[in-house]
């Protein structure tokens, strides 16, 4: 492969999609999403071809990222078995605050870009948002389109209940 071949290959560049922000994130769109009748599996819990009952849930992320890593290494690989479900929550891929910036924004990327590569397959996503500290406020909330409905992960905070407070308010 030339390095040609890997400006050109969209699953390297990560490109196809609007961004925003300093950083360019990907924007995962805002989507109706009922609200009266949420239920939930983990990715881990997921099966190719799953029971009615659970194809009629969402599929959460709140999961060790190594279970998942492959839905951003490969994302055509698990798009089959995912669109059986009635939505995704985007990967929550780790923002702990002793990793280093670049890595949690790395994070928040791979989360944004799932997002929208699931949307432009016609899936339905809620962005799950994640922060660790006030430092990951300048990129932990960019690529979600204003007033969309959004799940809140807090393992990179929930020992401190303050810092997770300044990322909700």
């Amino acid at each position: 492969m030339t390095s040609l071949n890997m400006r050109t290959n969209p699953l390297f560049m990560r490109n196809a999609f609007e961004g925003e922000g300093r950083w360019g994130i990907c924007v995962v769109k805002k989507q109706d999403v009922a609200l009266n009748r949420i239920f939930l599996i983990s990715f881990s819990q997921t099966k190719p071809r799953d029971s009615i009952e659970n194809r009629s849930c969402g599929v959460h992320f709140f999961c060790d990222d190594y279970r998942f890593q492959n839905i951003y290494n490969n994302p055509l690989r698990t798009l089959k078995k995912l669109s059986q479900y009635a939505f995704l929550l985007t990967p929550d891929f780790s923002l702990y605050a002793d990793m280093p910036a670049w890595r949690q924004l790395q994070s928040v990327a791979h989360n944004r870009w799932c997002g929208a590569y699931w949307q432009s397959k016609g899936l339905n996503v809620i962005p799950t948002i994640s922060w660790s500290n006030a430092q990951s406020f300048c990129y932990c909330f960019d690529g979600i389109e204003k007033h969309a409905i959004v799940a809140v992960g807090m393992v990179g905070c929930r020992r401190d209940r303050q810092a997770f407070l300044r990322g909700y308010n």
